[in-house]
């Protein structure tokens, strides 16, 4: 396979660097603040990926959605303070983006993150000089319109492609009439990227740099 494209658009948790001790210990701090039940890590998990709000209302069944900005505030709060360290990258990645990066492909991070955390990160693993921008978003602001938005700033055009492991980043590619890539190493499973219908889905870093060089 060899793909053109005139961005490579890489979501943050779960493709680039595995988050999930620094989240899971977050959301449970928020819950416990409020006197909600804590969850394992194993279920927290599986909400890693969608915007916090989003996540809250999963791991809260009923929860009072005037509680949220609440909840949301006491999770950045530690994130902040020592979550957003709790992360590890990809070991196959800084090679994968330098050689990405050496052969001319214009490299961009949109994630759920809010962008100050998602360029903390990136700057804690020596990975930010790779990207172009980083694009971050907040609550009620889906992934979708985080594109549209990249897209009538003409920061990406309809030749960049979206990669992601969660369908969230295929459904935001596909509503912006974008071509998607979802990855197998992070957070969602096969059967969820393909019941999204992305385009094309890679079970390795070296695989997906492949598929531009």
């Amino acid at each position: 396979m060899n793909l053109s494209c005139s961005t490579l658009i890489l979501d943050l948790d779960g493709t680039i660097s595995d988050p999930s001790i620094g989240i899971c210990r977050s959301f449970n701090h928020a819950l416990q603040a409020f006197g909600f039940a804590t969850h394992a890590d194993s279920v927290i998990s599986n909400e890693i990926g969608p915007p916090l709000d989003a996540s809250f209302k999963k791991l809260v069944p009923g929860l009072d959605e005037q509680l949220i900005p609440a909840l949301v505030a006491a999770y950045r709060q530690r994130y902040a303070e020592v979550g957003y360290s709790e992360n590890t990258v990809y070991p196959q990645i800084p090679l994968a983006l330098e050689k990405l990066s050496a052969a001319g492909i214009q490299l961009a991070v949109c994630t759920s993150k809010r962008v100050d955390f998602a360029i903390k990160i990136l700057s804690m693993f020596e990975l930010l000089d790779y990207f172009k921008f980083v694009n971050g978003g907040d609550i009620g602001i889906p992934k979708g319109q985080q594109l549209a938005t990249l897209l009538a700033q003409q920061k990406i055009n309809t030749q960049a492609i979206m990669v992601g492991d969660r369908n969230v980043d295929i459904f935001a590619a596909q509503q912006n009439s974008l071509r998607s890539i979802g990855v197998l190493w992070g957070f969602g499973p096969y059967e969820e990227l393909a019941a999204a219908k992305a385009d094309y889905i890679v079970q390795s870093v070296e695989q997906l740099s492949g598929c531009f060089l």
